[in-house]
């Protein structure tokens, strides 16, 4: 192509992309004069908000009384409990078992057997089923298996109190009934 062409060429193009952008400038004007008469004529309106709710003061009548989380209060408590003897503690020289790893929100009684005069329960994990009996532990927190029934494994827990003393906590498996 030789330069004449090729400058002819060029003219060819730029006329009717001049002219194209020459159409945008009235279509622009005209959006813009539409976009300012809307503005103009659409009504403002301003929700009022709600007014602020007045505020009652509490006035605390226990004041007098001894603060149930006073560092004397939990002295007296853990006195009172070294007089008494016979502290809680688990037993953490123990081997743990295999039920320990898991919480007793984890566990599902499934069934139970008969073996001689001792009840068995079948406590499910998430895919094992395991045989469990009277004074098995189970659970995160030192669960001891007190009794087993048709329907329900009773355990007894050891929990740390606000105080730091280790209390038992009884707790019970329940049955799964199959849901239809």
């Amino acid at each position: 192509m030789t330069p004449a062409a090729a400058r002819r060429a060029a003219f060819v193009l730029a006329v009717p992309c001049a002219l194209l952008v020459a159409g945008c400038e009235t279509h622009q004007s005209e959006l813009q004069a539409w976009m300012d008469e809307t503005r103009r004529n659409t009504p403002v309106r301003v929700e009022r908000l709600p007014a602020p709710k007045s505020f009652e003061p509490y006035h605390y009548q226990g004041r007098d009384e001894t603060d149930p989380f006073s560092l004397a209060k939990l002295r007296v408590s853990a006195v009172e409990a070294e007089r008494a003897g016979g502290r809680l503690t688990p037993d953490l020289s123990r081997r743990r078992e295999a039920l320990e790893a898991f919480p007793l929100d984890n566990l599902k009684l499934v069934g139970n057997l008969r073996q001689g005069n001792a009840n068995v329960a079948l406590l499910q994990t998430e895919t094992t089923v395991h045989q469990v009996r009277v004074g098995n532990y189970v659970g995160q927190n030192f669960g001891r298996i007190t009794k087993i029934s048709e329907t329900e494994v009773s355990v007894k827990e050891l929990v740390q109190d606000a105080a730091g003393d280790w209390v038992e906590r009884n707790t019970a498996l329940r049955l799964q009934e199959a849901t239809k």
